[in-house]
């Protein structure tokens, strides 16, 4: 048995709309940009981005093993999709990462993961892309991990995995509704709606096909963030859910050495944004790996 090392993810552009990446061999057949590596232990992960002003915006969680703190990074990408050089627009005394960012009421907003904080906060830009500030706390179940909201017939929901084990925070999908973006907010009472470490966490934005959301989760089954599966969602009301999911999407060939997962599948218009995984088994990731379970 290899012995645990740290994950290290790395950001690709796929020049497809999600819709054409989802489907069987999407990601194969897609034209390929990776973002440079961060440095050693170090890493980039879950890219969610928006056009503006004619740019491409990318944020993406900036995450050291020596600081064990995850900070939101933001760079432009030009029309050769060649990056600037990231810069921290958000920060906070807790780990953040998952920066779901997206237009409302002609506002930017970014709902980033913090379940270290004990709750979510959503951020409204007062300068984008580089000042936010909090614009409401969503009072849930559960401190929410990998939040992801949408719109569906007339509501927002928002699906995320609850805090607790690692089963559950690997294994379950809860949702919630409200008539508003800032909420408030009210919990499925099927909640978990879902229990399966194959296809619970959500990872990534939510599009339609054939008239139904359709929600990219992780399939962790092998390994945390080992590949991504669509979740159909068949039925969503606010006193019932059924979803099906469909087979793993896995790293493209171009990914050289990052093929150990893949976990975030994000949809920026005629472009899709997704994170892919090595496991760092160099000496000094296994001497960072055995300080971090044994603090």
């Amino acid at each position: 048995m290899n012995p645990p090392g740290l994950d290290i993810w790395r950001v690709g552009l796929a020049e497809a709309p999600i819709t054409t990446i989802s489907q069987p061999g999407g990601l194969g057949a897609a034209r390929i940009h990776w973002l440079p590596e961060a440095p050693p232990q170090a890493f980039f992960a879950d890219p969610f981005g928006l056009w503006r002003d004619g740019r491409l915006h990318l944020f993406v969680e900036a995450y050291d093993y020596r600081s064990r703190k995850g900070v939101i990074q933001w760079m432009t990408l030009d029309q050769a999709f060649q990056s600037s050089a990231p810069r921290t627009v958000l920060k906070e005394p807790w780990h953040l990462s998952y920066p779901q960012v997206f237009t409302h009421d002609d506002q930017v907003w970014m709902l980033p993961e913090a379940h270290r904080s004990g709750g979510l906060t959503l951020y409204r830009a007062v300068n984008f892309p580089e000042v936010w500030e909090p614009a409401a706390r969503f009072e849930l179940d559960t401190a929410a991990i990998d939040a992801t909201p949408f719109r569906h017939e007339g509501l927002w929901w928002l699906a995320y995995s609850p805090d607790g084990p690692q089963s559950w925070k690997q294994g379950r999908l809860h949702l919630a509704y409200a008539e508003r973006l800032t909420g408030p907010w009210r919990p499925h009472p099927m909640n978990p709606v879902r229990i399966d470490r194959a296809s619970s966490r959500p990872g990534g934005t939510v599009f339609e096909r054939d008239g139904r959301p359709v929600l990219p989760v992780q399939d962790c089954s092998r390994t945390y963030g080992g590949a991504v599966r669509l979740l159909e969602i068949q039925t969503l009301t606010p006193d019932r859910f059924k979803a099906e999911a469909g087979p793993p999407l896995e790293a493209p060939a171009s990914a050289g050495g990052y093929k150990d997962g893949l976990h975030t599948l994000s949809a920026c218009g005629p472009v899709t944004l997704f994170d892919v995984k090595r496991i760092d088994r160099s000496l000094r990731s296994l001497t960072i790996a055995a300080l971090s379970r044994a603090t």
